[in-house]
């Protein structure tokens, strides 16, 4: 079996991308139902490599190898000081001797890059300041059972254009999504996402949108996205952050031009009041929960994929 890894969004073709989504309905079908009775991972174990807190990414990553049969192993940046105490070639040298397959969310895109040189078993990047894209997997899934279909919705991203955003123009344009992206100009998606997307969206039957004006972005949506104007690891820009940032919080009135059955997405953990009101974020349109559930199936999906089972 050709060793894989998954560092982008771009890293599945649609045909890959469409038959994990397919496998994640079935096993958040299973897992409703209580019939989660296979263990194809038993005796298998996950490195979680993890520099920053998080609570979905972990909580979906442990549930889910656990309910694989599989087993869990937690490594907060306390525990090897990646990069100092231990370097990273040898961290994965060391990881790839014991484990099946090893989940890393860092800081540097470039520290999961050099866990995939040196690496032998696959790594998954579980976050990086470039990328977040077991989110957009979820956030697919999510779109799809609301929809039934992905091919010409359009999805609007308000906000700052981080590495959320990144994952879901790439994922969204490989699955037909028309993207619409309101963002200053100082906060636009890197040029090299760009680019790619771009490419991605005119083999798929596709668009790309990039705007400064929100209500553009949002005119006539089927779903409104947003996140964190500051991310972890930019708490210091939080005050030159906002005032750039303020007219693009998602809002009722930003809301309104959306369709009228248009969904308000946010990757979580959320800042009511900052880039979402609560208005929305809590209010029917909302399917914030059922993206946060969805990390949990897509993530077992992935992990399978990945090695093959």
């Amino acid at each position: 079996m050709t060793l894989r890894h998954f560092l982008s969004a771009a890293d599945l073709n649609r045909a890959e991308a469409e038959a994990l989504l397919d496998r994640a309905a079935m096993l958040k079908a299973e897992w409703r139902a209580g019939q989660v009775n296979d263990r194809p991972l038993l005796g298998q174990t996950l490195a979680l490599v993890f520099e920053k807190p998080s609570l979905r990414t972990r909580v979906a990553f442990e549930a889910g190898m656990t309910q694989l049969g599989g087993h869990p192993s937690y490594l907060s940046a306390n525990d090897i000081d990646m990069g100092g105490r231990e370097s990273v070639p040898d961290v994965a040298r060391n990881l790839s001797r014991w484990v099946a397959i090893i989940a890393a969310r860092v800081f540097k895109h470039a520290t999961v890059e050099t866990l995939v040189r040196y690496a032998t078993v696959p790594v998954i990047n579980a976050l990086s300041d470039r990328e977040h894209p077991c989110q957009a997997l979820a956030d697919m899934l999510t779109l799809r059972e609301r929809f039934g279909r992905l091919q010409g919705l359009t999805l609007a991203y308000v906000g700052d254009g981080n590495n959320v955003c990144h994952s879901l123009m790439l994922l969204g344009a490989t699955l037909g999504l028309n993207l619409r992206i309101g963002c200053p100009p100082d906060y636009r998606p890197a040029p090299d996402i760009i680019e790619l997307t771009e490419r991605l969206a005119q083999e798929h039957d596709a668009t790309l949108t990039i705007t400064a004006s929100p209500v553009e972005a949002v005119s006539g949506a089927d779903a409104v996205y947003t996140d964190v104007w500051a991310s972890m690891g930019q708490e210091h820009e939080a005050a030159r952050r906002r005032p750039v940032l303020t007219p693009y919080q998602v809002n009722t009135a930003l809301m309104a031009h959306a369709a009228p059955h248009a969904l308000a997405m946010h990757c979580l953990p959320a800042h009511r009041g900052e880039e979402v009101t609560a208005e929305v974020i809590d209010g029917p349109q909302s399917v914030v929960f059922e993206q946060a559930e969805n990390r949990l199936h897509v993530q077992k999906a992935l992990i399978l994929f990945l090695l093959g089972k």
